[in-house]
């Protein structure tokens, strides 16, 4: 018979979980159980202060890939609003007024599978300008980028890189056939080996079996992102997942306590789908292992309230104060960087 209080013993003295711990524990362990497993590794392992991170969807829409759950991809229609890439101007209010609301982090997200030369070179305009002009840390999520673009978003102040692996690497090409797992591990050891920070994480809620989901967890720890963001699926009317029903509230939250498990210190991020949670559901989903936030406008859908959220880590003992950089590295007045924009 499984023994879960083992496994935890051994995750709080520094040890980890074995993918076959992980599924026993979510087929034969009792919910209560489980949950309360999750929550004495994260009160244990995890940072406690609550990380707030703030997207601008900077392009939207006409991606060429063909992931099954995407409002923005051309081969569904979905009447996804679509608009080209903003401008670093654009960039630079949006990261103010996430800044004013209490993030410690700010990302730049473009549809599309990746970025011409050029593109790369506005995106860096934008980083530039808002390293100057706020004192958030700054991310970019642009889909594959190779390592010499990535040299160019590192030397104008990008720190953080995020691409999300979205699901288990054997389920992966049953929903996206257009770029594979391999193309996104690329991604991720182009940016580590420049010293970059990783954010990889998905979507929960795709039809994933446990095995799957172990699987996913496990995809995760080998990659050893600094977040991993937790998306919950939000069918989009269109897309072949359009169909598919709202994760329940008992598979949402084990999920997020195996997450936990398996990534003990890592920081997991409600994303995507936080908004159809009830307070109730994100506060517990808090004490089994979520520690970390995206609040604001997401890309196609609304994201959580600031409010909500600090409130909810607030309550359960974490500092949600931002934790920004010291300074920004010039003021307002007599802008240097006008010309380039």
């Amino acid at each position: 018979m499984y023994d879960l209080e083992a496994t935890v013993s051994n995750i709080l003295e520094g040890g980890e979980a074995s993918p076959a711990e992980a599924l026993c524990a979510l087929r034969t362990a009792p919910r209560g159980a489980l949950r309360d497993a999750a929550h004495r590794i994260t009160l244990a392992r995890t940072p406690r202060r609550f990380d707030f991170c703030g997207i601008v969807n900077a392009r939207s829409g006409m991606c060429t890939e063909n992931c099954k759950w995407c409002a923005q991809s051309a081969h569904w229609s979905t009447g996804c609003a679509c608009h080209g890439w903003i401008g670093p101007r654009a960039c630079l209010e949006a990261a103010k007024a996430a800044e004013a609301n209490g993030v410690s982090r700010f990302a730049i997200v473009t549809s599309g599978r990746s970025q011409s030369g050029d593109e790369v070179k506005e995106i860096a305009d934008a980083i530039d300008l808002m390293r100057e002009k706020t004192r958030v840390h700054i991310c970019a999520s642009l889909g594959l980028v190779g390592a010499e673009d990535l040299e160019i978003l590192k030397s104008a102040g990008l720190e953080r890189v995020h691409c999300n692996i979205e699901t288990a690497p054997s389920l992966f090409p049953s929903l996206c056939s257009t770029h594979t797992m391999r193309e996104k591990l690329a991604t991720i050891e182009a940016a580590r080996d420049l010293g970059l920070e990783i954010c990889s994480g998905g979507i929960i809620g795709m039809g994933e079996s446990d095995e799957e989901l172990v699987e996913f967890a496990f995809a995760l720890k080998a990659i050893s992102p600094s977040s991993i963001p937790v998306n919950v699926l939000h069918p989009i009317p269109g897309t072949p997942l359009g169909g598919k029903p709202v994760l329940d509230r008992e598979r949402l939250l084990d999920s997020v306590s195996i997450l936990r498990l398996v990534n003990p210190a890592t920081p997991l991020r409600f994303a995507g789908g936080r908004r159809g949670m009830s307070d109730e559901t994100a506060a517990e989903a808090v004490r089994c292992g979520m520690s970390a936030g995206i609040a604001g406008p997401l890309l196609t859908t609304p994201g959580a309230d600031y409010d909500d959220d600090r409130h909810i880590a607030s309550m359960a003992g974490y500092d949600v104060s931002p934790d920004l950089r010291p300074q920004a590295e010039t003021t307002e007045t007599n802008d240097p960087s006008a010309s380039r924009v």
